[in-house]
């Protein structure tokens, strides 16, 4: 049960973070037509997940109950950014050698996710003249 509670605690101080963060980052530099904002958010994100379960994962790693560390990884860092998620389990794909599940995961999470928001939008464009 603690577990579930650290996730929404965590994922909802994630994504509350995000918000600020990818605001701040998109108003203060400029460039205001590329999403410099997300992107920066995302390669946080990136960088923390990896910092975090390497720290985990390692022989002198933080020694945190799994609860904790699914709360940090999973709540905090999911609120966050899904996307370094994505990055993580494509780089433990690639670490155990699979390149071309490691591939088929960043070309199918990425046209079919791009899809799927084109083909989403359309629907209801179509449907309600949005």
């Amino acid at each position: 049960m603690l577990k579930w509670v650290l996730i929404a605690v965590g994922g909802g101080f994630g994504s509350v973070l995000r918000y600020a963060m990818q605001g701040l980052i998109q108003q203060t530099l400029p460039g205001k037509l590329f999403p410099l904002g997300t992107m920066c958010v995302n390669l946080l994100g990136c960088l923390l997940i990896g910092i975090l379960s390497g720290y985990f994962a390692g022989p002198r790693g933080l020694r945190i109950p799994q609860d904790y560390q699914i709360g940090l990884l999973i709540g905090v860092l999911g609120g966050f950014t899904t996307f370094s998620t994505f990055g993580f389990e494509t780089f433990k794909l690639l670490n155990g050698g699979q390149y071309a599940l490691a591939a088929l995961n960043i070309v199918l999470s990425c046209g079919l996710g791009l899809a799927a928001v084109w083909f989403g939008y359309r629907l209801i464009e179509r449907l309600y003249g949005v």
